[in-house]
């Protein structure tokens, strides 16, 4: 009778806990629906306010720009980023928008203390002036902050002192970002602050520049000049402006480039290099987001109620809506996302990145934020982690108030924080995790302060006591087949843990146990990657090498229902269930798939999975094309945010150019081949050989008659369409240069052709004779079809103080004339006024990239820039507005 009875409750216990379940999920579901309710009027409030304060703003900033005048001509720079930083003077802590973006500068000058001017923008990203979606460059040790917003901050660059007294009776900074009551500094990217000197202490200013410990060697070289009139110093180097010949000369790395200033351009008339080129009247909003990081991060995609799936790629933290084509981006993050983790109230995130080249900036750390206004609630372990934070995950038992971190250092850290404990969280407890790799760590769902952890040649569980010490008891395998590694792990609704691992076998573990409960071998050829427990009870696992999905019933039993993900998407990464039956898939080539067992599966999200180089606009359509090392060529369409079609060429990929027509793309690689294919039908038509090094860069003439290939053998081949439309002659070779080929521009009649080489050179050609023209002040007035070239006059400001030369990697003007975009290697894309041909020219920075940014193009319609991540292999896709 007891052993009936005892029977019989653990059957009504479970049941309860059932109950409590299905209850939990549709009070989940009421506030996934109001989440959404107030994200929807947030839009709405912030379009209204953007109306309201887009007509004050523009007459603010115009006046501001017209007041301005230099009243000196020499103007002393330092190269440090601290010099940089953002205040807040507010808390601000109840509104989910913030105020529209305004200039913040000091009112007091002086000659010897240094000043800077920020414009931020620090709404949400429906706010009116937050449209750039910028990302913010957080600072690495933040202070005690109220919540914050992560639309991110524009950056002004390149003010001078005389600006700063102007535009402060104008405007003012806005409150939002990481702040406190009191005040939160954070450093931002910049190429500088400028000081006005004079005579008298100029001494102290460059003492100033040489005890500045950040100052590096200028990329500009700029060489001082006697006469003040036409020097402007870049640190203790300057650009000078020659009058007898009207050329501007300045340094790279030690070699002199000289520019002829234009006599008879419009954009180059009453040329002065005293002044200040003032930033562009439109911005950059980030209007979409191609790709997804799946070929090395695990547990990374997740439905939301609120109807988003959520993922990331690069920097940047995606929120996309399938149905509704619309997407939404958390851009907080300064280095590259390796992990993800939902609250169990389904509404807030943890998002873990690594360490980035400068540590000041790209600190290893754990941010938690609202999936709804993108407010930032916590920034984690600043100091404390230190490589980069592979697995993150909240605490289900108790409503989500810990969370538990691994650190990929080589003592792979696990830790537990509480992290809503301030703004920076406490940290619980710490300890050495395994002395091999860690793959993923879980809170038990259901037995409070367990946690789970699996790796190489491991699983372990862990208890966390009232002491907060974590005790660890390892899985015990018996005399069963241990695997290298343990590669997945989910819990059934019972609260067992299920695991697969790198034989394909699939273990479950009993609830409080380290021993192995029932093991089903062989559920798969080759790694298990993931285990879905689905709302029903059952399980669906992953397989890596087979590719195929399978279906098992409560009891680890096979359901008979499979599924198979083609090759060409890439091995099964990860999969999680979506809206009602239909399941996410993401995948080891970076794409999403969404379907059932039943139906298939279809691609939602497609990008490349090796470095990213070339980058074409179509002509004419809203559409470009991408190339990179997976060998891929893909065309995408910028309405549709879709894939028209993709191409392994079996060669990796450096450059790509449409013809002037748009019919054929030509595609220049690592082994000195290009080819012809047809940009409708994706055939090769045609290819050729230039040597055996890189091709560097392809451009056509504007008439298409014409196409030079710029190789890293130094030498630039001229070829000739012939009757044949995709087939071309060598006519030629240019020889001149010193080393490889950077960048082409062709002139507006394809009479001539500009150069620039890796060692910092511009040199000019004649490409129908393939002979170079030595008179280069003779061409001061060609107008340019394209602005490829870095080193040009058009491009003189957009060289920051203290770069390396080869920190800028691509340059784009608008088709109208009147913007130039440039990436380069912290992850920043630029817009600066097109010319920016004085040393001073301002410009916005943003941000969404974690990788060097390697090429940046506009459409032919000016609605929107194209920017590429290199190792990051994100394609952001930034509305002009």
């Amino acid at each position: 009778m007891l052993e009936s009875e005892n029977s019989s409750m653990a059957e009504r216990l479970y049941d309860l806990e059932r109950q409590v379940l299905e209850q939990q999920e549709e009070i989940l579901s009421l506030k996934s629906t109001l989440a959404e309710v107030l994200r929807r009027l947030n839009i709405l409030d912030c379009n209204s306010s953007r109306i309201s304060s887009s007509t004050s703003s523009s007459s603010s900033y115009e006046t501001t720009i017209k007041n301005n005048r230099i009243r000196s001509t020499q103007i002393t720079t330092t190269s440090t980023l601290d010099d940089w930083r953002l205040r807040r003077s507010g808390s601000n802590t109840n509104s989910t928008t913030s105020s529209p973006s305004r200039f913040q500068a000091s009112t007091k000058v002086t000659n010897l203390n240094r000043r800077s001017m920020h414009h931020m923008s620090n709404g949400s990203l429906h706010s009116a002036d937050s449209q750039s979606s910028t990302s913010p460059a957080a600072s690495p040790l933040p202070r005690p902050a109220t919540v914050h917003s992560t639309a991110a901050p524009m950056q002004l660059n390149n003010i001078n002192n005389n600006n700063v007294n102007n535009v402060n009776n104008n405007m003012s900074q806005s409150t939002g970002g990481m702040g406190s009551p009191t005040g939160l500094a954070k450093r931002w990217n910049s190429t500088g602050d400028f000081v006005m000197t004079s005579p008298t202490n100029s001494s102290s200013s460059s003492a100033l520049l040489q005890n500045n410990r950040y100052t590096t060697k200028s990329l500009l070289n700029l060489q001082s000049k006697n006469s003040p009139s036409s020097a402007l110093k870049h640190g203790s180097n300057t650009a000078q402006y020659e009058e007898d010949s009207n050329s501007v000369r300045m340094y790279l790395r030690g070699r002199p480039v000289t520019f002829y200033v234009p006599e008879k351009r419009a954009d180059a008339l009453n040329y002065d290099i005293t002044k200040v080129q003032p930033a562009p009247s439109k911005k950059l909003k980030l209007d979409w987001v191609y790709g997804y990081r799946g070929k090395d991060c695990r547990s990374n995609l997740y439905q939301l109620p609120t109807g988003e799936i959520v993922y990331f790629v690069a920097a940047t933290v995606v929120l996309y809506n399938i149905d509704e084509q619309s997407q939404r981006h958390y851009l907080g993050h300064t280095d590259d996302i390796k992990s993800l983790a939902i609250h169990p109230n389904k509404l807030l995130i943890a998002t873990g990145q690594c360490a980035g080249q400068d540590r000041r900036t790209a600190s290893p750390h754990i941010r938690v934020w609202n999936s709804v206004s993108l407010a930032t609630m916590a920034i984690i372990g600043v100091g404390d982690f230190q490589s980069a934070v592979t697995s993150v995950s909240f605490s289900q038992a108790d409503n989500g108030t810990l969370l538990v971190a691994i650190d990929d250092s080589t003592e792979k850290t696990i830790s537990v924080w509480e992290w809503n404990k301030g703004e920076t969280g406490k940290k619980v407890t710490e300890t050495k995790c395994s002395v091999d790799t860690v793959v993923g760590a879980e809170f038990h769902p259901l037995d409070r302060n367990q946690i789970i952890t699996i790796g190489k040649n491991h699983i372990a569980f862990w208890t966390l006591d009232q002491n907060g010490a974590l005790y660890k008891k390892m899985g015990i395998f018996d005399s069963r087949e241990k695997p290298k590694y343990v590669t997945c792990l989910t819990f059934t609704a019972f609260g067992d843990v299920v695991t697969g691992d790198s034989n394909g076998n699939i273990i479950l573990w009993g609830r409080g146990t380290n021993a192995i409960g029932k093991f089903v071998k062989k559920v798969h050829e080759g790694s298990i990657f993931s285990i879905c427990a689905l709302r029903n009870g059952k399980l669906i696992s992953g397989g890596g090498k087979d590719g195929r999905l399978v279906l098992l019933g409560e009891d680890l039993s096979p359901g008979g229902v499979e599924n198979y993900i083609e090759p060409h998407f890439g091995a099964v990464r990860v999969v999680t269930q979506g809206k009602g039956a239909q399941l996410l898939i993401g995948t080891t080539k970076n794409c999403i798939l969404s379907g059932d067992l039943e139906m298939g599966f279809t691609p939602v999200v497609m990008g490349h999975t090796d470095e990213l180089w070339g980058l074409a606009i179509h002509p004419n359509m809203p559409q470009f094309i991408t190339g990179g090392r997976d060998r891929l060529l893909q065309l995408w369409d910028t309405l549709s945010h879709s894939v028209v079609w993709s191409k392994d060429i079996n060669e990796q990929i450096q450059c790509v150019e449409f013809l002037p027509d748009g019919e054929f793309v030509l595609v220049g690689t690592l082994t000195g081949k290009w080819m012809v294919f047809d940009s409708m039908s994706r055939e090769l038509l045609s290819q050729y050989t230039d040597g055996s090094e890189v091709i560097q860069t392809i451009k056509a003439s504007p008439n298409g008659q014409l196409v030079a290939i710029g190789s890293r053998d130094n030498t630039i081949y001229i070829y000739q369409r012939t009757g044949v439309p995709h087939k071309f002659n060598r006519i030629g070779k240019c020889n001149g240069h010193s080393s490889f080929i950077l960048y082409l521009d062709w002139s507006v009649d394809g009479e001539y052709l500009r150069s620039n080489s890796g060692d910092y050179e511009i040199l000019f050609w004649n490409p129908n004779l393939c002979r170079q023209v030595t008179n280069s002040s003779s061409l001061r007035d060609v107008e340019w079809a394209t602005s490829s070239c870095a080193i040009s006059f058009e491009t003189i400001g957009i060289w920051p103080e203290g770069a390396d030369g080869t920190d800028i990697n691509t340059v784009n003007r608008s088709p109208d004339k009147t913007l130039m975009a440039t990436g380069d290697d912290f992850g920043k894309v630029k817009l600066y006024t097109y010319p920016a041909s004085k040393p001073k020219s301002l410009s916005y920075t943003y941000g969404g990239h974690s990788s060097h940014v390697t090429s940046v193009a506009f459409l032919h319609d000016d609605t929107r820039l194209i920017s590429t991540g290199g190792a990051d292999t994100a394609v952001l896709q930034w509305a002009i507005i």
